[in-house]
């Protein structure tokens, strides 16, 4: 199922609902959690973590471009499912939280620390409540509804968030990114992605260079012709766009064309330089601009602007 949040200026189809059943393996176990502790951004220094971060690629993993082995497209659509456990795949993982009223919701999440996930804001806060979640926990590298090591489901500890959405408007959004302190540092064994802060006439002049990682409630459809192994059904594998662009930039914000629907808010858009894997921009959820539905997305020199200026 999916749920389709809405403001007052905008729709906001970005979190997508789950089943409870899905969050048993680890939903009694959070409870036994220390209380996440959420922190509206003001000093970066606890989390130390430099600008312009390079990636980490563990030594018992090989580095692979494509993100599955046998690659396939249905229709219009261009997303083909995440079935590669290599590098930078690995690093790519689910978000599945409870929130304040006590729903269940997901979305996609990028280690790029040892103990580090990038999302977005609204992943851990309701725009509409501005309440924050009650508990946040990060499934690594899930294929078909299964990671490498059922032991390595992660909690969050600590959250910063980049906005609290008070005012309402599409502005709230410019700093729609959240950083995640996890309670075990799976980023040693399933690496993680480096983040540049490139200006926007490199990125939008480059175009179908980018590929876009995100569990999307719509997919993948087991039903169709190519995907009947993957069983566990939508938003149990993630799907990605390989090749598709940065379109403009508006009002802070990047829009991009990378195929995605909700579950996939906080996935990376990735690109590849001299062979290392970078976070560009952070896949935000869309809106109208002059008229026209496009995906928007949060440039990472926003994070880079907080982290330099703390």
């Amino acid at each position: 199922m999916k749920s389709v949040l809405k403001s007052k200026k905008f729709i906001f189809p970005c979190i997508a609902i789950i089943s409870t059943t899905i969050l048993g393996i680890w939903v009694s176990a959070s409870a036994q959690q220390a209380p996440v502790s959420f922190t509206k951004v003001q000093n970066s220094q606890e989390l130390k973590l430099p600008s312009n971060r390079e990636p980490f690629i563990p030594a018992r993993l090989r580095p692979s471009e494509k993100p599955n082995e046998d690659r396939a497209i249905i229709g219009s659509d261009n997303r083909i499912p995440m079935t590669n456990r290599k590098h930078p795949w690995s690093a790519i993982g689910k978000i599945e939280g409870i929130s304040s009223d006590g729903g269940v919701y997901s979305c996609t999440g990028t280690l790029i620390a040892d103990d580090i996930v990038l999302t977005n804001a609204h992943c851990v806060v309701n725009p509409e409540t501005r309440k924050v979640s009650q508990a946040i926990a990060f499934l690594p590298n899930l294929i078909n509804g299964v990671i490498p090591d059922r032991n390595d489901v992660a909690y969050a500890t600590q959250v910063y968030y980049g906005t609290d959405f008070k005012r309402g408007t599409l502005e709230d959004y410019v700093d729609d990114w959240a950083i995640i302190k996890l309670n075990k540092p799976l980023g040693i064994k399933y690496g993680y992605l480096g983040w540049k802060s490139l200006p926007s006439s490199t990125l939008i002049g480059n175009t179908k260079k980018f590929s876009l990682v995100g569990y999307s409630g719509d997919f993948p459809n087991p039903s169709k012709k190519g995907y009947e192994n993957l069983t566990a059904g939508e938003s149990m594998t993630a799907g990605v766009h390989l090749g598709c662009s940065i379109l403009r930039q508006k009002d802070n914000l990047f829009y991009h064309n990378c195929d995605t629907t909700g579950g996939a808010s906080g996935g990376a858009i990735i690109t590849n330089i001299n062979g290392k894997y970078y976070v560009v921009a952070l896949h935000s959820g869309w809106n109208k601009v002059n008229g026209l539905v496009l995906n928007r997305a949060v440039p990472i020199s926003r994070i880079d602007e907080w982290l330099k200026r703390n």
